[in-house]
């Protein structure tokens, strides 16, 4: 059985070297929460190293593909002249990889969030000539969730490229962290986990697709897809309740947020191989709309093949989860 994943992080000397000059590290923060963030992100081998590292690891658990993007966004610090030059620089840094290994990667672009609309060219470029096969988009720009107008011309060319654009995790904003996540019964580190990977993010990026769908966007684009991570970030254990709360007579929406959701989001692990979750979405969304990824190198579980191999699901629910919806989603 093939298996194709599709939130698998990467990045190159040239872009880190580039996102140093802008000063992305987070600012107005203790130190040792700054030492923090740097500690959980220092997988530089495993980013930055192929053929030595990943590949291996791939081989090892019988990965047939990646679908790689950059660890992260081009940062809202970066001015949108520069932010398009780094991206495009990036998008091509990571085709040539991509043409390297044309059986074992594809691409994702990264996108100059701070400029809609050249963000929608290239996302055109890099589908349409690097043979991308959609995009991540990670936490807000400048405290701008996606869902405002602006964005608008970089979905609606998703839509029309027929690609999808996959929400990521990034840091929230500093007034969140603070009020939510840190508190003088446990550590600063605490707070950054409990902000971050432990429930902060996950529960931000969640947000950010519900508002997606309540702003009318899918009514707009009836066939953008969006691909959620771990498990949905959430959301899907609270579809039922939003139906009831936001009844499509009051939010002027054609239809219900669990219709939408069903519809139009596609759900990963990344990485977190929970067999009950698995089942649970599968009975939720269906498994057409359930694909396989991992989170290298931030995860790298050893039961990759025999976690979908030995599901409690059919043989055409694991094909489909493993490589058949990626392959129809992503044109691979």
């Amino acid at each position: 059985m093939r298996l194709i994943t599709l939130e698998e992080h990467f990045t190159s000397p040239e872009i880190v070297e580039a996102n140093n000059m802008f000063n992305l590290q987070p600012q107005s923060q203790p130190e040792e929460l700054t030492d923090f963030y740097k500690s959980h992100t220092a997988f530089g081998a495993e980013l930055l190293d192929i053929e030595n590292m990943r590949l291996p690891y791939m081989d090892s658990q019988n990965i047939t593909m990646q679908v790689l993007s950059y660890t992260s966004p081009i940062s809202d610090k970066v001015p949108p002249s520069d932010a398009l030059r780094i991206c495009a620089r990036a998008n091509d840094i990571l085709a040539g990889h991509v043409a390297e290994h044309p059986e074992r990667f594809a691409g994702f672009a990264t996108l100059p969030m701070s400029d809609p609309k050249a963000a929608a060219v290239e996302l055109e470029r890099c589908v349409k000539e690097l043979r991308f096969c959609g995009a991540l988009v990670a936490g807000q720009f400048q405290g701008h969730f996606y869902d405002e107008p602006q964005f608008l011309p970089i979905f609606a060319k998703a839509e029309e490229l027929d690609v999808p654009v996959y929400f990521h995790p990034a840091l929230i904003n500093p007034a969140i962290q603070d009020y939510y996540f840190m508190s003088p019964s446990w550590s600063v580190v605490i707070g950054g986990q409990f902000a971050s990977a432990g429930f902060g993010w996950h529960m931000d990026v969640g947000i950010h697709v519900v508002r997606m769908i309540l702003s009318g966007i899918f009514d707009k684009l009836p066939k953008l897809k969006i691909i959620s991570g771990h498990w949905g970030e959430m959301v899907p254990a609270f579809l039922e309740r939003m139906d009831y709360m936001f009844r499509p007579e009051s939010t002027g929406l054609q239809r219900t947020i669990s219709d939408y959701y069903k519809s139009n989001i596609y759900l990963t692990p990344s990485g977190i191989l929970s067999a009950m979750q698995l089942e649970y979405l599968v009975k939720l969304m269906g498994a057409e709309h359930i694909l396989y990824s991992v989170d290298y190198p931030y995860m790298q579980p050893d039961n990759v093949y025999t976690f979908i191999a030995d599901a409690n699901l059919t043989q055409e629910q694991k094909e489909l989860i493993a490589h058949g919806n990626a392959e129809r989603i992503l044109h691979l």
